[in-house]
């Protein structure tokens, strides 16, 4: 069987290829659209399922993964921001709390079918100051990820002072999930 990652995310091939699985990125063109009456704790897994089914060209031997993580902060999902402003702002709104972070990965295959799985992480900031909030962004420009911030950087290891659940999860793929679901539904 072959492998494809249905991703732009470059936290998410480092991933997979550190779980030592050869594969192929393939491009899938997909909005991030859902309905705003969908409950916050389905969205990741329904935009890791509507990514997979936007990929009409799944050959008979082939596995495709997808997935979609979403923040969320006082019931209300955190996407990428689109600016500096945005990015302050969610930043101030996840300091001195906790908040959840949802990856949803969703296997398909025409033999298998799919199966799609979420994976959460509670994960609690420090109170940050605005000098904190608008170095990590300067600096990092975080307009990739959701909620703004990437636990692998700076803010991951100056501001996050609790985490409970995968760290891989809020990097962007929940590795330990995955491998055991590769592992046991198709032996890989």
């Amino acid at each position: 069987m072959k492998l494809l990652l249905g991703s732009n995310s470059p936290r998410r091939n480092e991933l997979l290829s550190q779980l030592g699985y050869s594969f192929t990125k393939v491009k899938i063109e997909c909005d991030e659209d859902f309905s705003s009456a969908m409950p916050v704790e389905d969205v990741a897994g329904f935009l890791a399922r509507k990514k997979s089914l936007a990929y009409d060209s799944l050959g008979v031997n082939e596995i495709l993964i997808t997935a979609d993580t979403v923040v969320i902060a006082e019931k209300t999902i955190l996407n990428k921001p689109t600016d500096q402003e945005e990015a302050r702002s969610m930043l101030t709104k996840l300091s001195g709390k906790s908040h959840l972070v949802q990856t949803g990965v969703c296997i398909r295959s025409l033999s298998k079918g799919e199966s799609v799985e979420t994976s959460t992480t509670r994960v609690t900031v420090k109170e940050l100051t605005l000098e904190e909030i608008d170095f990590y962004i300067e600096t990092y420009k975080p307009y990739d990820k959701a909620g703004g911030y990437g636990i692998q950087e700076w803010f991951g290891l100056a501001c996050v002072t609790l985490l409970s659940g995968s760290y891989y999860n809020v990097v962007g793929l929940p590795t330990e999930t995955l491998f055991k679901r590769l592992k046991n539904d198709y032996g890989l």
